[in-house]
């Protein structure tokens, strides 16, 4: 594809739909609700999502691995490598990201803030494999986006009816020597997957009748498939409609000022 026309196709793709006036998502609970490790999914607004959610049958076109504060990185190498890909304020909350025209980069969590998001959160996950997470990604800044990895997620996943059997792609088999291209989704499959969590595994019995889980194509995975794992718990932030007053608000406290010293005990 010569260059001028990829990128006006990828300038022409990235093209963004108006803002709503009102956000369907509270970000600021969300924003002080998340975690390193946690997966965040967005119903983007661009030309290429509508191809994703299309495609993928769902309204999760995008999905983004936070990473928290600059620092909460506790790995000093990981944390240097941030510093050489971004320059963030240190307290800025920060994902890492696919986009179409940039591959794999670190971007601000604020750039999402008037998007439809939810949270998908790995549970077992602990502390030091969100780390293993968090360092797989990084490691990965700068790879590329992959486009054609896109048309082949849609000739495996439309009906044989729309996409012959004859056009689908054999692109999902890593290559010897093939240069390293991602899309989001992908990647973050791949950091799941070296520290063996599960997402959507498949499962088959062995020879002495036990059970054993079998790690998928990475490639196979869309943003969805986070919200549909029985592996990871899902996390909403309605922006109205919901009680804003926290619990403990509720109690019926007594109004009349009255204080106990705990004589009456």
């Amino acid at each position: 594809m010569a260059s001028p026309f990829k990128s006006f196709l990828e300038k022409w793709l990235n093209k963004e739909k108006p803002i709503s006036e009102f956000p369907t998502c509270d970000f600021s609970q969300l924003k002080y609700h998340l975690r390193p490790g946690d997966i965040i999914l967005v119903e983007g607004r661009t030309r290429v999502s509508e191809v994703i959610k299309m495609i993928t049958q769902s309204r999760w076109s995008h999905a983004a691995l936070y990473i928290g504060r600059m620092h909460d990185i506790e790995n000093s190498e990981i944390r240097a490598l941030i510093e050489q890909s971004c320059e963030f304020n240190a307290s800025e909350p920060l994902i890492i990201e696919g986009l179409l025209g940039k591959g794999t980069v670190i971007n601000k969590l604020s750039d999402y803030q008037r998007d439809n998001l939810r949270v998908c959160r790995a549970d077992s996950l602990s502390h030091a494999d969100a780390a293993r997470v968090i360092a797989y990604a990084t490691e990965r800044v700068g790879t590329e986006y992959d486009i054609r990895q896109l048309i082949d997620l849609a000739r495996l996943l439309l009906p044989w009816g729309i996409i012959p059997r004859r056009w689908r792609s054999s692109l999902f088999k890593r290559n010897a020597g093939e240069s390293t291209r991602t899309v989001c989704s992908s990647m973050l499959a791949e950091a799941f997957s070296e520290i063996d969590y599960p997402i959507l595994p498949a499962f088959r019995r062995t020879k002495n009748d036990a059970i054993e889980l079998v790690k998928r194509n990475t490639k196979l995975f869309t943003p969805a498939d986070f919200d549909y794992s029985p592996y990871f718990t899902t996390m909403k932030f309605p922006f109205w409609g919901v009680n804003e007053k926290a619990t403990y608000r509720e109690l019926p406290w007594n109004q009349e000022g009255l204080i106990s010293n705990d004589e009456d005990k």
